[in-house]
C-alpha cells in the first residue's frame, strides 16, 4: 500500500498517498459502538453521542443516536450514565470502563479546545473486553496559541512546506494554479483581487494575505515564497493602508529585493490608505523605478 493512493468515500477524487501505515492486531468483534463529542450549536453547549451500531454503519444510521447533553463543568453525571448503562446493556463492570473513558473524553475536550472527539468503532471484543479501535479529534484552529504541545504534534506534507511557514508567521497563504502571484492585506482584498484578476483573463498562483499585523520579516517570506515558485510569472502587491502603512510596505519591498539580488519577475505594486504619499516618494528612487511598476 505505501507508495500507492488510496480512494474511498471521504478523500479526493485522485486520493491521497499513502505514506505510513498503523498494523494493529486482529479483534474479534462481538459488537461495535459508535462514541462522539462535540457541541451542538443550537443548544450552545456539548453533547455526547452514542449509538450500538457503529463502525462504518454509523454514517447511514445517523437518526439512531442517542444524544446526551451535558456542561462542561459538570461533565458527564452519574444520572447521564445510568441512562447509558440501562440503553446499552452495559455490565456494571463494563460501565466502570465506560465512565472512566468518557470521563477522560470530556476532560481533553476542555483542556485541549476540541470541536470533536470520535471513537468509532468503540467495540466489545469476544473476550468481554472494551476497546477503541480507532477514533478521529478535531480541535479548534482558533485555539492553536493556547495549545502548542498539539500543534507542535502536526505532519506536513512537502508541497504544504510554504503554507505551514506562512502560518507560522500569521500568513494566510492558499496555492492556487495559476501564475501571477498576488499578496494583498485583508481576506476581503484578496478575494477581491483574485476575481478581477480573473475577471480580466488572468489566473492566480496564490491567495496570500498579510493581514493587518504585517512586519518586514512577514512580507519578506512573503516575497521569498512567491519568488520560490516558478510558476509565477509577475507579481502584483495590492495594499490598502490601515493598520499597516504603505510606507513600511514600501521600505519592505526595497528591502526584500536588496536581500534577494532583486526580483527576478515584473512587480506591480498598488498603495492606498494610510502614509501612501510617503511610499510614492520612496517609489521615486532609481532602484524602484527600474524595477516596479506603482500604481496609486
Amino acid at each position: 500500500m505505501i507508495g500507492y493512493s488510496l480512494v474511498t468515500k471521504q478523500t479526493p477524487s485522485g486520493g491521497l498517498p499513502v505514506n505510513k501505515l498503523y498494523i494493529y492486531k486482529s479483534v474479534d468483534i462481538a459488537q461495535e459502538f459508535y462514541v462522539a463529542i462535540t457541541f451542538d450549536r443550537e443548544r450552545y453547549m456539548p453533547v455526547l453521542l452514542m449509538s450500538d451500531d457503529g463502525g462504518v454503519n454509523i454514517e447511514s444510521n445517523v437518526n439512531q443516536l442517542q444524544r446526551f447533553w451535558f456542561n462542561l463543568s459538570t461533565g458527564i453525571t452519574p444520572e447521564i450514565a445510568a441512562y447509558i448503562e440501562a440503553q446499552f446493556g452495559f455490565s456494571d463492570n463494563e460501565m466502570g470502563v465506560v465512565t472512566h473513558i468518557l470521563r477522560q473524553l470530556v476532560k481533553l475536550f476542555r483542556e485541549k479546545d476540541a470541536t470533536l472527539l470520535e471513537l468509532n468503532p468503540f467495540v466489545r471484543t469476544t473476550e468481554g473486553s472494551l476497546i477503541c479501535l480507532d477514533a478521529k479529534f478535531n480541535f479548534d484552529d482558533s485555539a492553536r496559541f493556547r495549545q502548542p504541545e498539539l500543534v507542535s504534534l502536526e505532519e506536513h506534507l512537502p508541497e504544504e512546506k510554504d503554507e505551514y511557514e506562512a502560518s507560522q508567521l500569521g500568513l494566510s497563504y492558499v496555492r492556487l494554479d495559476g501564475d501571477i502571484g498576488v499578496i494583498v492585506n485583508g481576506a476581503g482584498l484578496a478575494m477581491a483581487t483574485n476575481d478581477l484578476v480573473t475577471l480580466y483573463g488572468g489566473d492566480c498562483a496564490n491567495f496570500l494575505d498579510i493581514g493587518g499585523g504585517a512586519t518586514k520579516e512577514t512580507l519578506s517570506k512573503a516575497f521569498s515564497i512567491l519568488q520560490g515558485d516558478t510558476r509565477t510569472k509577475a507579481l502584483f502587491i495590492n495594499i490598502y493602508g490601515g493598520i499597516v502603512r504603505c510606507d513600511m510596505i514600501a521600505e519592505s519591498i526595497l528591502a526584500a529585493s536588496a536581500a534577494m539580488g532583486g526580483f527576478r519577475i515584473p512587480v506591480v505594486v498598488r498603495l492606498q490608505g494610510t502614509n501612501y504619499e510617503k511610499g510614492f516618494e520612496l517609489g521615486n528612487s532609481n532602484i524602484w523605478s527600474r524595477q516596479y511598476t506603482l500604481r496609486g
